[in-house]
Order: C-alpha cells, then structure tokens, then sequence
C-alpha cells in the first residue's frame, strides 16, 4: 500500500493552500475592521467636541439673552451658532460615513468567515475521503496477499503429493 500514492494528494495540497488563504483573509478583514472601527471612534470624538461646543455657544447665547445684552452681540452669536451647526452637520455626516465604513468592513469580515468554514469542509471532506480510500486500499491489499497465499499453498500441497507419487 505505501507503494500506492492517494490519487487526489495534489487537491489535498491545494484545497489546504485555498484554507491558508482564507485564513489570512480573515485575519486582514479582522484588522481592517479594527482599523475602521478606530476611525469611528475618533470621528465620534471630534463629534462630540463640536457638540459640547455647539451646547457651550447655545448657552452663552441664552446666558446673553437673560443678562439683556446688546441686539448686534446676539445676532453676532446667533450668526456663530449657525456656524457651528453646520460644522455639527458635517461632523454628523462623517460619521454616518464611516459607521457605512465599518458596516461593510463587519459585512466582508462576515463573508471572509463564512469561507473559511467552506474551505475547512471541504479539507475535511478530503480527510474522510482519504481514510475511507486506505481503508479500501489495505483491504484490497489483504486479499491480493490472501490470493497469493493460497497459490503458495496449493502449490505446496501438489509438490508434496507429487513427492509421495514418486516414493
């Protein structure tokens, strides 16, 4: 049987490459989320900030409304104000943007996984597969060996009668 080579070794090697492959596709959608996840982060920071400050202005406003200060002083703040709202927008957008970002990073990380598992299927396939074949393999080896034994014996068996024949 050790003379013998499992036919299908070379779709072995290279459904065990494909695995290896999709292991380090995992491993580089793992690390771009991570990455994407980190920019959400930080734009959810700058975010904020611009939040509070938005909420810091809002209140100065209010504070200078109760305090009756000057109308060109209010519409002054109210004119900033309007500035920092639309800096809000655009912070706000950004990170709609990039939860889009890190929902597709989740997404392809999703897709890399679920190929992984097909590929270690089929290796495993391959691997039942393979015992299933040397199963067969050593017993048709064991019959080829049983054959030849009982030619070995026969043949014995008809020399040693005809040695009696001949005494």
């Amino acid at each position: 049987m050790n003379a013998i080579n499992y036919p299908l070794e070379d779709l072995v090697k290279i459904k065990q490459k494909r695995f290896e492959q999709a292991i380090n596709l995992v491993e580089e959608k793992k690390a771009l989320l991570k990455r994407e996840e980190d920019i959400l982060t930080k734009v959810k920071k700058a975010r904020d900030k611009v939040l509070k400050h938005k909420e810091d202005k809002l209140k100065q406003l209010r504070d200078a409304l109760d305090e009756g200060e000057r109308t060109d002083k209010i519409v002054q703040k109210k004119a900033y104000l309007d500035v920092v709202k639309d800096d809000l927008e655009v912070e706000e957008k950004k990170v709609k943007e990039q939860q889009k970002s890190v929902k597709e990073a989740e997404n392809d990380l999703e897709k890399a996984r679920e190929n992984l598992k097909q590929k270690q299927k089929d290796i495993e396939k391959l691997r039942i597969h393979r015992k299933q074949w040397e199963k067969e393999m050593k017993y048709v080896e064991r019959q080829h060996e049983q054959l030849a034994q009982d030619e070995i014996g026969s043949v014995k068996y008809i020399m040693k009668k005809k040695e009696k024949k001949k005494k």
